[in-house]
């Protein structure tokens, strides 16, 4: 059965804490003591700059509601990616490298099992993001005990519409990043593609949306774009859900195009690796 897939697969990966820890906590951890060593540096240029406590940045309400809806649209960012990769890789992947297939596949269905995988790479991605939620939160508490600013808390209607909307579609770009590694790892049965292939990819198209775009005749609107960049496409639906001018000048009927795009590059990677999956010859792996 497929819980019992995802029971299996959860208390593997809770065994190699390293492949958690940096799956996880890396990232957040970082950000934190990053951000808070940035703000005791420019405190601390502002006493010598100015010869009093005095801080640099504006001295207003730090509005942690806002903060909090801010944060949701950066739990997509490059970091969380590339790190949550090793979670998500050493899924896949692991099997292959230790010769384990042989061993479980007799005890459930194949469709099952690599379900069952994805089904724990998506439990990681959200306690990555919780974790990186809580860890924004906590670095912006510092910003504002560093700099002697108060602190308000609005989170109204308005914004938690925005950030369930902007959490959601992040939940979603992480997966559909992810399902690559996947097809990767099935195709190839390497570790080391399912790590480095998603991020080959991801770099190539950013290119195709940015510095290529123009040369090859790539409108950031259209059909073609937005699928051969979902990158760009959860750009654009964040774009949309903020809203303001960048939302307004964007073409009509952009959103369903750029849903579309995220929507094939994360269910054509998981069915085709299904597929090669159940063609594959396990006996020696």
């Amino acid at each position: 059965m497929l819980a019992d897939a995802i029971r299996s697969e959860a208390y593997r990966l809770l065994q190699n804490r390293t492949a958690v820890f940096w799956s996880v906590f890396f990232v957040p951890v970082m950000a934190v003591i990053i951000s808070i060593i940035g703000h005791l540096v420019i405190q601390s240029k502002a006493v010598k700059i100015n010869g009093a406590n005095l801080p640099l940045s504006p001295g207003g309400p730090l509005d942690l509601g806002q903060a909090l809806v801010s944060s949701a649209g950066d739990l997509a960012n490059p970091a969380i990616l590339a790190f949550l990769l090793i979670g998500a890789a050493t899924l896949y992947a692991g099997d292959y490298r230790w010769e384990t297939w042989r061993l479980i596949s007799a005890r459930n269905s194949r469709p099952n099992m690599l379900l069952g995988k994805v089904g724990v790479v998506k439990l990681l991605t959200l306690a990555a993001m919780l974790v990186f939620l809580l860890a924004a939160s906590i670095a912006d508490v510092a910003k504002a005990a560093i700099f002697d600013r108060p602190m308000t808390f609005t989170f109204g209607a308005a914004q938690a519409a925005d950030f369930g909307l902007l959490f959601v579609l992040s939940f979603v770009r992480v997966v559909q990043f992810l399902m690559i590694s996947l097809l990767a790892a099935t195709v190839t049965r390497s570790l080391v593609a399912a790590l480095f292939v998603p991020l080959v990819l991801g770099v190539a198209q950013s290119f195709l949306s940015g510095p290529l775009a123009g040369p090859l005749g790539l409108e950031p609107g259209d059909w073609l774009t937005l699928l051969l960049a979902p990158g760009l496409a959860f750009d654009t639906l964040q774009e949309l859900i903020r809203g303001g001018m960048a939302a307004a000048a964007m073409p009509d009927g952009v959103a369903s195009k750029a849903i579309a795009s995220l929507a094939v590059w994360s269910l054509a990677p998981l069915a085709a690796a299904i597929a090669w999956f159940n063609r594959q010859d396990l006996s020696k792996e």
